[in-house]
């Protein structure tokens, strides 16, 4: 379960509405209050409109934070790994900044090209719709591997290429 707060740079944008935070994502930013779950506050965020590739915008400016339980290394590995992401979040470029990691896991493949998967399929706008709901809702690995000829079929090999490299595909 991954939770996340706003920091303090999130709480100034806020409350100073330097723009920042969109106005469209102010009342799902609100919902960040380190108690409740992504899932939750995405949940909500869904019938205002929000996605994932959304929060990850937060995250990547430095808006929101993982909170951690402390408890486990593993338990914090998990849910800083968002964080970890926010270079894959913009990567557009076949030298997009991806670490070359031979002995990733499928499942941090998967959590490596989920948002790179999102952000390539809400681009489309209507005629990815499907698709990005297809994404959306891929459970693991493979999931998004069966996905990927309809991700480049729709939106061609240049933009797939850093989510190829993030699947260990290239």
């Amino acid at each position: 379960m991954k939770i996340y707060a706003k920091t303090e740079a999130g709480q100034i944008a806020f409350k100073t509405r330097s723009g920042a935070i969109p106005a469209r994502l102010r009342s799902v930013f609100i919902l960040f209050d380190g108690k409740k779950a992504l899932s939750e506050v995405l949940e909500v965020g869904t019938a205002l409109g929000v996605t994932i590739t959304d929060i990850y915008d937060l995250i990547a400016a430095g808006m929101l934070a993982p909170v951690g339980d402390g408890d486990s290394e593993a338990a914090m590995l998990q849910d800083t790994l968002p964080g970890e992401l926010v270079p894959l979040i913009s990567a557009d470029s076949e030298h997009a900044p991806l670490r070359a990691d031979s002995n990733l896991t499928e499942s941090e493949r998967y959590a490596r090209a989920m948002p790179i998967a999102t952000r390539i399929t809400s681009e489309l706008g209507l005629r990815g719709f499907r698709l990005n709901l297809a994404v959306e809702s891929a459970m693991g690995y493979d999931d998004l591997v069966t996905l990927l000829p309809k991700i480049k079929a729709a939106a061609g090999d240049t933009k797939v290429r850093p989510l190829e490299r993030a699947l260990g595909l290239r």
